[in-house]
């Protein structure tokens, strides 16, 4: 039950339609059973031939009870699926505010179909918690106690046998089966995340898999994970209709049970015969509400290990993020920054080999750093940690006189402009796309950012798909600068923000970036060293170390590693 405490919690939220719910299936089980008593009762009575007024009152009291139960029953499901809605909604909007945070690093330890099984299965699966597993238990014991109580005026005995029918049908059986569901459960979910997974995998890698012709051994493995979901799909359908089964035939069995009683009583004069087709039909009715009881199991352990898998993306991380969270600051409007770091170690999960070790540096406000180094050396991830995406293991970070730990990641991300390897283009137009960087652009605005990165040709309403699939790589980079440019704040990050645009066109853009950014503080990373002759300091890296820093003129004056570099790839391009 610890797994579904938080979902305890949203549903709480719903006091009132949760009341409304319990108390109206209360009264439409209730009603039923009076419903039905009242029948078997006329059936008996009817036969000693009474007066037509008795017939008539009797009747009249049927038809009360059959408009009760069926306002009862509607007004039921309105409430409890109003409240499951509600709460489905609830649960959405937390999950999210969780993950929302992570979004950047999450998919260090998730794959992308495992994490969309879990926010869309898993999430959508405890739509049935109310419905099926948090109300209808009281509903039955609150109805079985009122007939059982009934029923102790006419026996104790008959009482009794019906209270053993409760346990058995209601809590024994039920507990019973959860043990094999548990585990059935475990295996659905597991396949449904892993064939996720896999289709996920062949849409994002068709067009390679092709290539490489490797798209039937691909489909193959789709194909092996669908028949496994399929198969644990129905083991567990199996389990299901097995569970139903044994639990009506126990009603079944306690139903003829209570009659064998009643008629031995009866025989005894014990029990008036007059009542025993009421206490019949009163055996058969209130066991049906008894029968949600044997799926119960199967819908417990679906909410149980469908919050889990939530809490398990969220729970850790979440928790770790809360203390740096709860001294948050604002940063100054039209600023630019300087940013220290004092000795910063930091690796990923599950990694050995440290990405940055002992890294010390100062950027002033208004300097221009470009960071070089070898493919590996630990660039990107340092402006990683300048943009906050990941947390220092070890050091310092700061920006200006305030500390990393009390800066609100979405407040520096809004002071920034940000350009990185892969950024994403949404399916729509290319405004739609320049819009982003802000509200409240004209088209005049978003024209003069495509004219600084000399994509001219291009139109406002031409058509961008999804993931940006109709533009090239050099597009795709000068249109996230034109966003940059629009976005127009006085902190530039930018990570390899040309490395797919040509020499002549990469100068033109570096110039405008410069123009722009004059007096901002700009960090670059780089793995070309042309035309960092006009950046105030040079920083280079190597297998996650600091190893020179520096102008230009004094780099190459020093004749290091940075000039080592730069004279091989003169050989190279030259």
């Amino acid at each position: 039950m610890r797994e579904l405490a938080h979902v305890v919690k949203l549903v709480m939220l719903e006091k009132k339609d949760i009341l409304l719910s319990i108390l109206l299936g209360f009264s439409a089980g209730i009603t039923a059973v009076g419903l039905f008593a009242s029948s078997g009762y006329l059936i008996s009575k009817a036969a000693l031939a009474p007066p037509i007024y008795t017939l008539t009152v009797m009747i009249a009291v049927l038809k009360l009870f059959g408009f009760a139960r069926a306002f009862s029953r509607y007004g039921e499901r309105l409430y409890s699926h109003r409240a499951t809605f509600t709460i489905l909604s609830n649960l959405r909007v937390s999950f999210y505010k969780k993950i929302e945070p992570l979004a950047p690093q999450i998919f260090q330890k998730y794959r992308s179909g495992d994490l969309l099984a879990r926010i869309v299965g898993d999430v959508e699966s405890l739509q049935n918690f109310f419905l099926r597993v948090f109300y209808p238990p009281i509903v039955l014991v609150l109805v079985f106690l009122s007939t059982i109580f009934f029923i102790s005026f006419f026996s104790i005995y008959l009482a009794i046998v019906m209270l053993i029918g409760l346990i058995l049908t209601g809590f024994v059986v039920p507990a019973i089966f959860a043990v094999g569901q548990r585990r059935l459960q475990n295996r659905v979910r597991e396949e449904r995340g892993t064939l996720s997974t896999e289709v996920t995998e062949l849409f994002y890698g068709f067009r390679d898999l092709k290539i490489y012709q490797q798209l039937d051994g691909k489909e193959k493995m789709l194909a092996t994970a669908a028949g496994s979901y399929v198969a644990e799909q129905e083991r567990e359908g199996k389990q299901e209709m097995f569970n139903q089964s044994v639990n009506t035939f126990i009603t079944l069995l306690v139903s003829w049970t209570l009659l064998a009683l009643g008629a031995y009583l009866t025989v005894e004069g014990q029990f008036e015969g007059l009542f025993l087709a009421m206490l019949v039909m009163i055996s058969l009715t209130v066991f049906e509400n008894a029968a949600p009881m044997a799926v119960f199991p199967n819908h417990y352990e679906d909410s149980r290990r469908a919050a889990a898998r939530l809490e398990d993306v969220v729970g850790t991380e979440s928790e770790a993020r809360e203390p740096m969270l709860e001294s948050t600051m604002e940063l100054p409007e039209n600023k630019a920054f300087s940013f220290q770091m004092r000795d910063v170690d930091f690796r990923f999960p599950g990694e050995s080999r440290w990405t940055l070790d002992g890294v010390n540096l100062s950027l002033p406000a208004g300097s221009k750093t470009a960071i070089v180094g070898p493919s590996g050396s630990g660039k990107s991830t340092l402006l990683s940690l300048l943009l906050k995406i990941y947390e220092a293991d070890e050091g310092n970070v700061s920006l200006d006189q305030w500390e990393y730990a009390a800066l609100e990641q979405e407040d520096l991300w809004s002071k920034s402009n940000v350009v990185l390897q892969e950024n994403h283009f949404f399916y729509g137009t290319i405004r739609e796309n320049l819009a982003l960087a802000k509200d409240g652009l004209s088209d005049e605005e978003m024209l003069e950012a495509l004219g600084a990165v000399k994509l001219e040709g291009f139109s406002l309403d031409d058509e961008v798909l999804e993931k940006g699939e109709n533009l090239s790589g050099g597009e795709k980079q000068r249109l996230s600068i034109a966003r940059a440019l629009l976005k127009a704040e006085r902190l530039w990050l930018l990570d390899e923000p040309t490395s797919s645009v040509d020499a002549l066109t990469e100068a033109a853009i570096f110039e405008k970036l410069l123009e722009v950014a004059a007096e901002d503080t700009l960090v670059l990373v780089s793995h070309r060293l042309t035309g960092l002759e006009k950046m105030d300091q040079i920083i280079v890296m190597e297998n996650g170390r600091v190893v020179e820093a520096g102008t230009f003129d004094e780099l190459m004056s020093t004749q290091g590693y940075f000039y080592k570099m730069k004279e091989i790839e003169k050989s190279v391009f030259m």
